[in-house]
């Protein structure tokens, strides 16, 4: 290596480490994504009392907030009997468990009765539903913001040491007498420190508004003041009535403004706001135009926008993919990173970013994956940023290996080797560390015993093969068998694919039944037909598409045959039967059809789920990456599903790293978060629909194509 080339990595590597855990206000409400109602919310009267709402929840305000874009409508009348309750809950978010200290709950309320003749409780709920003892709280000045602020210590008979033992904040009438209609508006209710800095903030700047079909992107560069806790965003469409639309947190360099409208000129400036929302300066106005664009633009915008979410999104110690966006800062997620390389190729490769750029963003990944805590040479599910060692994110047996997720991290790694192949001292570099990485993961360890006829998932330091779950398909986790056959250095026999993965002795027939709930493909082939297309194999309906795409971002189907079925075939037709459930629609939930199809795992209004075509497991969320991940066997039916995601749903299902994870129109909900597994696999097989680029970089390693030959498959590409 070059003293040149030393320097390089010498400048990469001393950076100082930016990133820190992010502690989050623990937040009731600021914003519902939804109109009309919001979806965590309870209203609920009684006698003569009333309380508007909306299917039993509060409605959303568009037109009146203290931040933009909407506040909560609390609009009730006090009966002579019976009385009203407002509930606001708290909205959990995997990852948002670092919180700081609260000393008051703090909200904004605006009033339009005059006179106000009544004032009203407020009351904290825990976790077994019983409330604090209440607090008055009056109207304030009618039609202004009045900000309240309450000291958590008023609220008696709670345990309020772990703030999450608080799950809603509740309004009720504070005496029981009839009165005439009252209107209030609530908005930034959340439990805050007190001490907080009342520094105005500096002027801002916009680095950039790009103008899409029916959307702007506004970025600016990562904020330094300590005393920013927001950036505000102002649009205008005559350049001098700015008005507000949006509010984003610090740690996010840029909004997404969903105008609704083509070919139109916004002017943009932002402001900061600082704890106690007092505003900067507004920056300088930037212009963008949104415009017509076509199906191949529309693509591209789509690849990009999920791009971002590894690139401006990614863990700030490693460069690699956090689990989700809200969520942990410091934790990097093994698998959902080997997609998010895969996705940093394409954006390399479309010009999103630079080659030097990604070459000093692989420099500081690899470096981190050389030094980071493994098991036998295999990564766990979720690593610490800062240190590189476990993070047993799941519980206490959750502190090891991961050999699922370990092979989503190499299936990336491995296209990136292939990707890399300058000859020079960086692109050597980075061959050589993904060729260490590879080598000294012991697949054949993961057999547990040495004639097991299974890999196994997990393996503990402490607690061995406590979980004890192999690794059988139809499922995500063929590319591990392929993975370990395919392996220079710990190679597992070419047999354990039919042992194991398509084993069809009890154990595989009891694993496939009880987790499809179904005996249809519980001996790994199946052979019915739904909706008139015949299933090779998997269980009834196909599963979750996720199962087509995992595994296949980097291994192409096209030329993987073994005596069942083509898998790009297979592939295809469990997307087929996805499509023509959504369609049929069985349960009859709203959205779903032609343009809106593609169950799969992704967060839901209730729990994260893995969602299939069948009436069990069908939940009536829709999932943006199960349909769009499927270019390559559906295109017109994805390109369908696409511009309906975007042109009809884009106000709130579209945002910085694009589509948000999931929706729910039966719920009136949208997922708050973007996922580190769903994001990539959108940009990477859109890119393996219109070029194969992903695909031809896997399948030219020299060691999958030899590994293809232990097996008894058929690939085209040793044909050639």
């Amino acid at each position: 290596m070059s003293k040149k080339y030393l320097l390089f990595f010498c400048l990469i590597f001393s950076l100082p480490l930016l990133a820190q855990e992010h502690e989050y206000n623990y937040n009731f409400f600021r914003n519902s994504a939804m109109t009309g109602n919001y979806f965590y919310s309870r209203a609920t009267s009684n006698g003569s009392s009333m309380i508007k709402n909306i299917e039993g929840k509060l409605p959303v305000n568009d037109s009146v907030f203290h931040t933009p874009g909407n506040s909560l409508e609390l609009e009730f009348e006090n009966g002579a009997d019976g009385t009203w309750q407002a509930v606001v809950f708290y909205q959990e978010i995997r990852g948002m468990d670092h919180f700081r200290k609260a000393d008051v709950l703090s909200f904004w309320m605006y009033n339009i009765s005059s006179p106000v003749t009544e004032k009203i409780q407020v009351q904290l709920m825990s976790r077994d539903s019983s409330l604090s003892s209440p607090f008055p709280v009056n109207a304030g000045k009618p039609n202004e913001w009045n900000h309240v602020s309450i000291p958590v210590s008023s609220f008696k008979n709670i345990d309020l040491i772990k703030i999450e033992n608080c799950i809603a904040v509740v309004f009720s009438p504070f005496q029981k007498k009839a009165t005439g209609k009252q209107t209030f508006y609530l908005d930034d209710i959340e439990f805050l420190p007190t001490g907080l800095t009342a520094a105005k903030p500096g002027k801002p700047v916009i680095s950039e508004a790009r103008g899409y079909a029916m959307h702007v992107d506004i970025s600016w560069p990562p904020v330094i003041d300590k005393n920013v806790r927001f950036i505000k965003i102002y649009r205008s469409e005559n350049g001098s009535d700015f008005k507000p639309v949006g509010i984003q947190d610090v740690f996010t360099q840029r909004y997404a403004d969903f105008t609704g409208e083509t070919d139109k000129k916004y002017d943009y400036s932002i402001a900061f706001l600082n704890d106690n929302y007092e505003e900067s300066e507004l920056s300088d106005p930037v212009s963008a135009f949104t415009k017509t664009m076509t199906d191949d633009e529309l693509l591209t915008m789509i690849q990009e926008a999920c791009f971002r979410y590894y690139w401006d999104g990614a863990e700030g110690y490693s460069g690699l993919a956090k689990e989700n966006i809200p969520g942990r800062h410091n934790m990097v997620a093994a698998g959902a990173s080997g997609f998010g390389i895969m996705a940093l190729i394409v954006g390399t490769e479309r010009g999103f970013i630079n080659r030097g750029e990604s070459i000093a963003r692989f420099a500081k990944i690899l470096d981190f994956l050389s030094n980071a805590e493994t098991f036998h040479g295999a990564f766990p599910h979720f690593i610490d940023g800062p240190t590189g060692k476990v993070e047993p994110f799941f519980g206490h047996r959750d502190n090891g290996a991961d050999l699922v997720e370990t092979a989503f991290l190499l299936e990336g790694l491995l296209a990136a080797r292939q990707y890399f192949t300058g000859d020079n001292d960086q692109e050597q570099w980075i061959r050589e560390k993904i060729t260490a990485i590879w080598e000294r993961v012991e697949f054949d360890w993961f057999r547990q015993t040495p004639d097991s006829k299974f890999l196994y998932w997990h393996w503990s330091p402490d607690q061995a093969w406590v979980i004890n779950h192999p690794l059988i398909g139809w499922n995500e986790t063929m590319v591990v068998y392929l993975l370990a056959i395919a392996s220079p250095t710990h190679p597992v026999p070419a047999a354990m694919y039919y042992s194991g993965w398509a084993n069809q002795d009890k154990r595989g027939q009891q694993y496939r039944s009880a987790w499809g709930q179904t005996s249809d493909g519980s001996m790994f082939s199946n052979g019915k037909t739904y909706y008139g297309i015949k299933l090779d194999v998997g269980v009834s309906n196909g599963g979750p598409l996720f199962f087509t795409h995992y595994s296949y971002m980097g291994y192409d189907p096209h030329f993987i045959t073994d005596k069942w079925t083509n898998y790009f075939t297979n592939n295809q037709n469990i997307a087929r039967i996805n499509y023509r459930y959504c369609v049929e629609n069985p349960k009859h939930y709203k959205g779903y059809g032609d343009a809106a199809w593609g169950l799969t795992a992704s967060d839901g209004p209730f729990d994260y789920s893995a969602d299939e075509p069948n009436i069990r497991q069908d939940h009536g969320k829709i999932t943006p990456t199960g349909a769009l991940a499927s270019f390559p066997y559906l295109p017109e039916e994805a390109m369908k599903a696409l511009k309906n995601y975007y042109f009809n749903y884009g106000r709130f299902l579209w945002g910085e790293y694009g589509f948000k994870d999931a929706f729910d129109l039966n719920q009136n909900w949208c997922s708050p978060i973007f996922m580190g597994l769903n994001q990539a696999p959108i940009t990477v097989m859109i890119e393996n629909y219109r070029t194969g680029l992903i695909w031809k970089l896997f399948m030219s390693n020299p060691e999958i194509q030899n590994g293809l030959q232990k097996l008894d498959v058929e690939s085209n590409l040793m044909k050639k």
